[in-house]
């Protein structure tokens, strides 16, 4: 007689390389799919995002307790399958921007079930808050408001009060020769959004003080609005100058991503004072 052979079943070794591996594929496949969508601003913001949570991850990664059960991995797999089968059809896929902006908070979700089950999650609280606040807040705002009103009667203020013949009608700035349509994609609420994503990033890995954290925000928000503004005054200047080749560059081209480092820089510089200031009081 021939003795029955036991098969035995081993558990992966290594299960922090594989979970590696797949979170460097389900990033490549998402920045490569932002990258064809054309949203250049949004590809930088991400690598901005993902660096800040790769930093927290590896500050802690001896203390993350890897260790999940069927149901969370089965659902964990469910959500990255999905994410995958959808990249793969991504030219049918009804609405890109959603797909892009809500892709990298459900792959941390479908790595972090399949990484430590659901009691784990909260391991990763600070990362899954950072990209929620990559893609979510944009969808919701945009959604719920509308601020290129706001955003024309501001700019067109910075106009008058610079001397420029300048009125206005509605989302119109209506000039000498020509006029100025603000619309949704110039309003402003993504570079709000991106700067309160960076907020919430400095906040999460330079913690201040907690009655500070509210003129960080403020801060943030009126940056990305303030400084969106000017850039909306520059673009009706372009015109009122008949210079459309710099219009196209400040509205459409490299220009447009300068004022958004500008603004990251604004930011990080006025986080940076204000942080170095609490430090210098505790040592005082």
């Amino acid at each position: 007689m021939k003795a029955n052979r036991l098969i035995e079943i081993k558990p992966l070794k290594n299960i922090q390389f594989w979970l590696l591996g797949i979170g460097a594929g389900l990033t490549a496949i998402i920045l490569t799919l932002s990258w064809k969508s054309g949203d250049i601003a949004h590809v930088g913001m991400s690598i901005v995002f993902l660096l800040a949570v790769v930093s927290l991850l590896e500050d802690k990664r001896d203390q993350l307790t890897l260790e999940s059960g069927i149901f969370p991995s089965i659902l964990g797999g469910l959500l990255i399958g999905n994410l995958l089968w959808q990249s793969a059809n991504f030219h049918h896929v009804n609405s890109p921007e959603i797909f892009i902006r809500v892709s990298p908070l459900i792959s941390a979700l479908g790595l972090g079930l399949l990484a430590s089950g659901f009691k784990g999650l909260k391991q990763y609280s600070q990362e899954l808050t950072i990209l929620f606040f990559l893609g979510i807040p944009k969808l919701v705002l945009s959604s719920l408001f509308d601020i290129s009103p706001l955003t024309a009667k501001f700019s067109a203020f910075l106009l008058w009060y610079c001397g420029v013949d300048v009125s206005l009608q509605g989302v119109f700035l209506n000039l000498p020769t020509g006029s100025v349509k603000v619309y949704e994609g110039c309003s402003g609420i993504e570079s709000v959004c991106y700067l309160l994503g960076i907020a919430v990033i400095c906040l999460l890995m330079f913690p201040t003080k907690r009655k500070q954290r509210v003129l960080v925000i403020f801060v943030a928000v009126a940056l990305g609005f303030i400084i969106n503004g000017i850039r909306v005054a520059l673009l009706a200047v372009m015109v009122l100058k008949v210079n459309y080749p710099a219009f196209i560059y400040w509205h459409e081209g490299d220009g447009s991503l300068i004022f958004g480092m500008i603004e990251v820089l604004a930011f990080v510089l006025f986080y940076f004072l204000l942080h170095q200031q609490q430090e210098q009081k505790n040592q005082d």
